[in-house]
């Protein structure tokens, strides 16, 4: 049976968790997460790690070891843990070491679903951990709508397109703290993002 469990806890509201995630957490010996996913689960009696940028690969490393000396790790990846998440980097750790993953549901889902995008004909595209690319502008000219999680803020990635040429009247949304109390969506043009500030937690959308 499986010690190790990457378990997707969706955009971040309790009300996008599953019945698999917290039955899982619940089950575990350790649970490992960002402070604002083991929020999720503060009524939960386990052993609690906090992972951030600082110390996510000793974190990682930590949750296969723990998993290899027979401890239930879960181990929690905002949205899900296949989009933008830790099966990527865990894929690399885990050796011979067997894991399940427990789908969470993504921001792309959601902000799709607000959007009213029918998002099995979009282009979908994450830059986290990689940057951005002229991928991206094949992608924005290809016809179809672009659902995109920016590497760092919408300003950048707008202002990479920009510069690239990319019509400044493109319409664009964005969808900005998705599930929590202070989300927004604003429907825009590309040129007229650059007059506004938004967090990183940020979904956007070309059309």
């Amino acid at each position: 049976m499986s010690k190790l469990h990457l378990v997707g806890i969706g955009p971040g509201s309790k009300e996008y968790l599953t019945f698999k995630a917290t039955s899982t957490v619940e089950s575990s010996d350790i649970l490992i997460g960002s402070k604002r996913a083991l929020e999720l689960f503060s009524e939960v009696d386990v052993d609690k790690l906090e992972l951030g940028a600082h110390n996510i690969g000793e974190m990682l490393n930590y949750a296969v070891s723990k998993a290899c000396e027979g401890k239930n790790v879960a181990l929690l990846s905002t949205g899900d843990p296949g989009f933008s998440g830790v099966l990527k980097p865990i894929l690399k750790l885990a050796g011979n070491l067997e894991f399940d993953v427990v789908p969470g549901v993504s921001s792309v889902q959601i902000c799709a679903s607000k959007l009213k995008i029918s998002w099995d004909e979009a282009n979908i595209i994450t830059m986290h951990g990689k940057g951005i690319s002229d991928e991206l502008i094949s992608l924005i000219n290809n016809g179809k709508t672009t659902i995109i999680l920016p590497n760092t803020t919408v300003e950048e990635t707008t202002k990479y397109l920009l510069d690239k040429g990319v019509d400044p009247n493109r319409k664009v949304s964005i969808c900005e703290n998705i599930s929590y109390p202070d989300e927004k969506i604003i429907n825009t043009t590309l040129k007229d993002v650059l007059s506004n500030k938004f967090g990183y937690m940020c979904v956007l959308v070309v059309y």
